[in-house]
């Protein structure tokens, strides 16, 4: 760093902190922040209702990473004690789709794109127990997917096919074939946590078939329709030192009305060397309909902007206002180097302000949320750093950008307006279904309001059917490539800035 750029980031870290309005602006930018992340996690509450009595509601089971994941599925299963393989025809899939209300009598044929039947091995029973499958899908071909988020593309097509899974210790190998005769290898998985004593055998789920419209008043009307697949596995073969009968579980069967009955349950039957085994729900990764991301807790960051906008344009207009940009020019001639100052000073303050305020609500909101009755979606620690950072990173970033503006206009009130035009309009307009969802999905990827995809803890997955929208707190760019485009819009307006300030009309 120069001497001279020392001397102008000195002098405008002064004049920052002594003017005392700037100060309470950033301030009050970062008590907004905790204070309404703390009022909407109070006002929010969750509970059940079972046989009249408010319980409750169940979580969804735990991944071996610590993720909330859907482990529903009918298994056809023996025990294996170390190495070993499971080698099936897959004869046939076939599946029903049930509409839901009004016309749930209504039962069509046919597979939805991720249905799914195959061999697997699995730590247990247990819902959200580590395992490997190999697997024909509705109409992605052959998958080799393992603990939930891993997934690999075999080759296209359906059944008939046929598919062998392999244990050496920890590593798991798929592989398929058209006749039997000639095999390719799918994937393979490292699953270091499996024990030496797993379940084998063969599996059919089917997740629910998902129908998005536009309604009339601008928002997204979802229906959810359940599915079913059947499949005919024939010549079953499984080598290795397995043991007991064949055994018929529904992992992860949602309890029905009456005490023992089972919502939509699966069956199996045997047949000669084979079983026909019938199936609903998934094998995946739980997305945001299942629970609250850690990012709600920031719902005052919107109001935050606001006021850290307002600040960022005065820190740079009350100069022009008052005449005291000829003296601050005066003492730093070098006008490129004052505006650089003036974006490290406001870019840092506001930073530093918004990282305390996250990293004060996040936990604070969780804690409030989950001690209600509302279940929090879990993310790796570094997910919920960079959440909290990203949202820091997000606001400053916006702040520099408004700073560019103000110099540009050189009005306080057509640089407030302009910024949150860019920034927040956007975002509004996106997340509260006023839009139709491509229009939505584009604003999100061109314009400043791209940033907030920095704040989405949950990923999308491409083997899961979800409502991938910003209304259910997806973003169309990852996170920090959304952050990446407002860095772009704050570059280019600080661009355009330092070449005004630079003609010299003061």
């Amino acid at each position: 760093m120069s001497a001279g750029f020392a001397r102008a980031l000195r002098a405008e870290w002064t004049k920052f902190r002594t003017v005392r309005g700037w100060v309470l602006g950033t301030l009050a930018a970062a008590l907004l922040v905790p204070l309404l992340g703390v009022i909407g996690a109070s006002a929010s509450s969750a509970s059940c209702d079972k046989a009249g009595v408010e319980v409750a509601c169940p979580e969804p089971p735990l991944g071996p990473d610590g993720r909330a994941v859907r482990d529903e599925f009918f298994f056809v299963h023996r025990t294996l004690d170390g190495d070993g393989s499971i080698t099936v025809r897959l004869a046939s899939m076939s599946g029903i789709i049930t509409y839901p209300p009004p016309d749930h009598d209504r039962i069509v044929p046919g597979l939805v794109p991720w249905a799914k039947a195959g061999v697997i091995v699995k730590d247990g029973t247990e819902p959200g127990s580590s395992y490997a499958a190999v697997m024909v899908t509705g109409e992605h071909g052959v998958r080799m997917q393992h603990d939930y988020t891993g997934d690999v593309a075999g080759r296209p097509g359906g059944a008939p096919r046929w598919l062998r899974l392999v244990r050496a210790g920890p590593l798991l190998t798929g592989y398929e074939s058209a006749d039997g005769q000639e095999w390719a290898e799918v994937g393979t998985a490292r699953l270091p946590g499996l024990p030496e004593r797993v379940e084998i055998g063969l599996f059919a789920a089917s997740p629910g078939d998902l129908t998005v419209k536009q309604s009339d008043l601008g928002g997204i009307i979802e229906q959810a329709r359940f599915t079913e697949t059947t499949a005919r596995f024939e010549q079953v073969e499984v080598e290795g030192a397995a043991s007991g009968e064949w055994r018929h579980t529904d992992v992860g069967a949602t309890p029905g009305i009456a005490p023992g009955e089972i919502h939509h349950p699966g069956h199996a039957e045997k047949s000669g060397d084979g079983f026909t085994v019938t199936g609903s729900g998934d094998i995946a990764p739980a997305g945001t309909d299942s629970g609250m991301p850690v990012e709600l807790t920031l719902t005052g960051v919107l109001f935050a902007l606001v006021a850290v906008v307002v600040v960022a344009v005065l820190y740079v207009t009350a100069e022009y206002r008052r005449g005291l940009v000829r003296t601050t020019l005066a003492a730093t001639p070098r006008r490129g180097r004052v505006l650089a100052a003036k974006a490290v000073v406001i870019g840092a303050v506001v930073f530093a302000a918004g990282l305390a305020a996250c990293a004060v609500t996040v936990p604070v909101g969780k804690r409030l949320l989950r001690g209600d009755g509302n279940y929090v979606l879990p993310v790796p620690a570094l997910t919920e750093l960079r959440v909290i950072a990203g949202v820091a990173a997000l606001l400053a970033l916006a702040a520099v950008l408004a700073l560019a503006l103000g110099v540009l206009f050189r009005r306080s009130a057509a640089a407030v307006v302009t910024a949150l035009a860019l920034i927040l309009l956007p975002h509004v307009l996106a997340v509260v279904s006023v839009l139709p969802v491509g229009l939505s999905l584009w604003l999100l990827r061109v314009t400043p309001a791209a940033g907030f995809a920095v704040q989405q803890s949950i990923p999308e997955y491409p083997q899961v059917l979800d409502l991938y929208v910003p209304q259910a707190g997806y973003y169309p760019l990852p996170p920090w490539a959304g952050l990446a485009v407002l860095g772009g819009y704050a570059a280019l307006a600080l661009g355009l800035a330092a070449v005004r300030l630079n003609r010299g009309d003061v």
